[in-house]
């Protein structure tokens, strides 16, 4: 299966359309979205046109897509996702330097700052990978997602979608503030997400 099939069904599968590239940063950003459902970076990486979709990488947990070399091959080869430790973090783990390198070869990021799925579809907190990133490349643009509605097309648990509409809601682009701190930085990208709910 081809990328660009397999994208146009995942858009078919949730309800998503094709984003307008004249509505997305021209360089290397961090698109960071609430997260429900396994379908959550499929979708925005479907939704994103083919030559900016080309350059995007998934951020996800090594733990879950390294479980069986299905997963991993799907992760690795075909959505070319960096994958990051979770758990046993150590400096030679460090699931940010993966993120910088990605970032730093001109290759965009999808990233959940909740961190794990929400059990009930509501915003958790932010947790600090955001910032850092943020920090660590001031330039580089964030760019807010919303996805409605995942969690009920593939809850968790399941393995076969539900055929119900979703959408894929886009923010407008922001950036660390100087002196911003971490606690008022998060706050204001999740109020970003939280704003785009229908």
């Amino acid at each position: 299966m081809t990328k660009d099939f397999a994208a146009r069904i995942i858009r078919v599968v949730c309800g998503v359309k094709l984003l307008p590239v004249e509505a997305l940063p021209s360089t290397p950003a961090i698109y960071f979205a609430n997260h429900s459902s396994h379908l959550d970076f499929t979708t925005i990486w479907a939704a994103l046109p083919k030559k900016i979709r080309a350059r995007v990488r998934p951020v996800a947990g090594r733990d879950y897509w390294e479980k069986t070399a299905r997963r991993r091959r799907i992760a690795r080869d075909f959505f070319n996702a960096v994958l990051i430790e979770r758990h046993r973090v150590t400096v030679a783990t460090n699931p940010l330097e993966p993120m910088l390198a990605a970032l730093d070869a001109g290759d965009s990021l999808i990233v959940f700052p909740e961190g794990t799925r929400s059990p009930d579809g509501r915003i958790q907190e932010f947790k600090s990978g955001l910032h850092h990133l943020a920090r660590a490349r001031p330039d580089v643009v964030l760019v807010p997602v919303y996805l409605q509605d995942l969690n009920r097309i593939l809850p968790k648990g399941d393995f076969l979608p539900v055929p119900l509409l979703g959408s894929l809601s886009l923010g407008a682009p922001l950036r660390l503030e100087p002196d911003e701190r971490k606690t008022a930085f998060l706050q204001r990208a999740r109020q970003a997400v939280q704003q785009l709910a229908h």
